[in-house]
């Protein structure tokens, strides 16, 4: 049973409604099926632009970006009187982003990531749910979306290690 999904609402001053707008990164996150909508408009693009990244320079920056998705997250649903607002869509790029470290950059690699990742995420595959039910504020709220990016990062590398030619 899921924890009750609402939280104290604050009043929305400049700066909040500013958060509010970088939360939902512009207009992706009001449009319908935001978190996918996302994924496909910024993290397919972020995925190719990182080709030859260095993991010693992806990790760190992704660390930065999570830990950013986490507060924004965290005060953005108290704003927004929510909690995982589908407003707010940080989450789903974190969770795209932690799917393909270290993969080769190929477009069959890319569509099996987006598309696996976005189900792994709607489905909630455990412990997904028990983390965004238990953890709390931004934790729960990112912390699924790394679960279901792990999840599709595992699937990935194993395909390119016992059958490197359906990906590449």
């Amino acid at each position: 049973m899921s924890a009750d999904r609402s939280v104290p609402v604050v009043a929305r001053s400049k700066r909040d409604r500013v958060l509010i707008l970088i939360g939902a990164m512009g207009p992706l996150g009001h449009m319908p099926a935001s978190g996918t909508v996302t994924v496909a408009a910024l993290g397919l693009p972020l995925f190719w632009l990182t080709a030859g990244v260095p993991l010693a320079l992806y990790l760190p920056a992704l660390t930065v970006f999570t830990l950013a998705a986490v507060w924004i997250h965290h005060r953005g649903d108290q704003v927004l009187g929510e909690k995982d607002s589908g407003t707010l869509v940080w989450d789903e790029v974190v969770g795209f982003m932690v799917a393909v470290i270290g993969v080769p950059i190929t477009w069959k690699i890319a569509l099996v990531a987006f598309f696996l990742e976005r189900a792994l995420d709607i489905l909630k595959v455990w412990p997904a749910r028990w983390v965004e039910d238990h953890w709390p504020g931004g934790w729960g709220v990112v912390g699924d979306d790394v679960v279901a990016g792990l999840y599709t990062l595992g699937v990935l590398h194993g395909l390119l290690f016992i059958a490197p030619q359906l990906l590449l």
